[in-house]
């Protein structure tokens, strides 16, 4: 054989022709076809795992969960109506839940209609909010806010921490008629010191909150919750003024302040209640003891009957009301000759011969209460001698 020219073939093997070797590796090929079939068939034909999953429709999803929220039923109907038609189009999966998410919108929107045309809502809201309302009660007093009754567990203690509020038609322990931030001290400043700081500003707060005074209870009567040591040290600085109970529950507001009296009725109760207060400011020793302190205390009485009448003189009464008021006025004037003679008593016997005289020569008023709208039943006596 000639060594310069190529080798033949060599000759096929028994049997007929065999099949070539595999094509050269190329940039898109393999050592093995590129897509070469395996023993279950091509990609995408029946095998093992069969044909890829279907996608879910997300509008389905959406349609059925708003559907099943009591608050979102329109949402819910709308979307499930968009997604069927993708659903077909693009031959994807959750025909069933936008079907039901259809249903339980539809289902709810009708409800809502009902609820609105029959009131239900409204009722089934007020539900809700009361509900939130008792979940939310404040169990501090030094949060409580302005009008608000609550039950004290610790009965009006020096330091109750645990409130709870209630609505001021249930019965209850205290009522809020405001409070204030104590200031101007850098440190603990005592007990003793804020306490007389409380004192004199509750009376203020409570005098406005509650004008009408025959509408608290006899044995309802001011107090206040004062910060604590410990709590001053904790940032707290809040007095917080009340009327109170510690004995049975009360119902109802006291309030009776600006914002729920005409302008007549807070006139009439500016004017009167003057006289109210100089009556609960009597000494504390008897004539017998201290007859100028007495006398001074019934002076003080006079100037307020007699301011008490010129300012009802000088105001315009509406209606019905003009009458008994006329009536009232005469009346106090009757008492103020009675106060002035307590007033310049001689001795302590002529006081007290005086004194009862005095006091049963105070009109109550109830009339002009009742033609201006107040409350026209006096409370039960507490020793002061009037109503008025």
């Amino acid at each position: 054989m000639d060594p310069t020219q190529p080798a033949p073939p060599p000759p096929p093997p028994p049997g007929g022709p065999q099949p070539q070797g595999w094509p050269a590796p190329g940039p898109y090929t393999s050592p093995g076809m590129p897509y070469a079939v395996g023993p279950h068939g091509p990609p995408g034909g029946p095998g093992p795992y069969g044909r890829p999953a279907r996608a879910t429709n997300g509008l389905a999803v959406a349609s059925l969960v708003s559907g099943l929220v009591c608050c979102l039923p329109p949402l819910g109907l709308v979307l499930g109506l968009v997604a069927l038609p993708q659903i077909r189009k693009k031959d994807q999966a959750g025909r069933p839940l936008a079907i039901t998410g259809i249903v339980f919108s539809a289902l709810g929107c009708l409800l809502l209609v009902l609820g609105l045309v029959t009131g239900g809502f409204a009722s089934a809201w007020n539900g809700f909010k009361e509900g939130v309302e008792e979940a939310s009660r404040s169990d501090s007093p030094f949060s409580l806010r302005t009008g608000q009754c609550f039950t004290d567990r610790g009965r009006t203690e020096d330091y109750t921490t645990e409130v709870t509020v209630v609505d001021c038609a249930r019965p209850h322990d205290a009522e809020v008629t405001g409070g204030f931030k104590v200031t101007g001290f850098d440190g603990w400043p005592g007990e003793d010191a804020i306490d007389a700081i409380a004192e004199k500003r509750c009376e203020a707060v409570n005098q406005a909150y509650a004008m009408d005074t025959w509408l608290v209870p006899e044995d309802v009567w001011p107090i206040y919750y004062l910060p604590s040591r410990q709590s001053w040290r904790l940032g707290d600085r809040i007095v917080t003024c009340a009327f109170a109970t510690d004995k049975e529950p009360f119902s109802g507001s006291v309030r009776s302040d600006a914002t729920t009296l005409s302008a007549d009725q807070e006139h009439f109760l500016k004017t009167v209640n003057p006289i109210e207060t100089a009556l609960h400011q009597a000494p504390e020793e008897d004539p017998d003891e201290d007859l100028a302190a007495n006398r001074a205390w019934a002076a003080k009485v006079l100037v307020e009957i007699d301011t008490a009448r010129a300012d009802l003189g000088r105001h315009s009464w509406p209606g019905a009301s003009a009458a008994p008021v006329a009536t009232l006025r005469k009346d106090l004037a009757a008492a103020s000759k009675r106060w002035r003679e307590l007033m310049t008593a001689a001795d302590s016997d002529a006081y007290w011969e005086a004194y009862d005289t005095a006091f049963d020569a105070l009109p109550d008023g109830a009339d002009a209460r009742t033609a201006l709208g107040l409350t026209g039943t006096p409370p039960e006596d507490t020793g002061t001698g009037t109503s008025v």
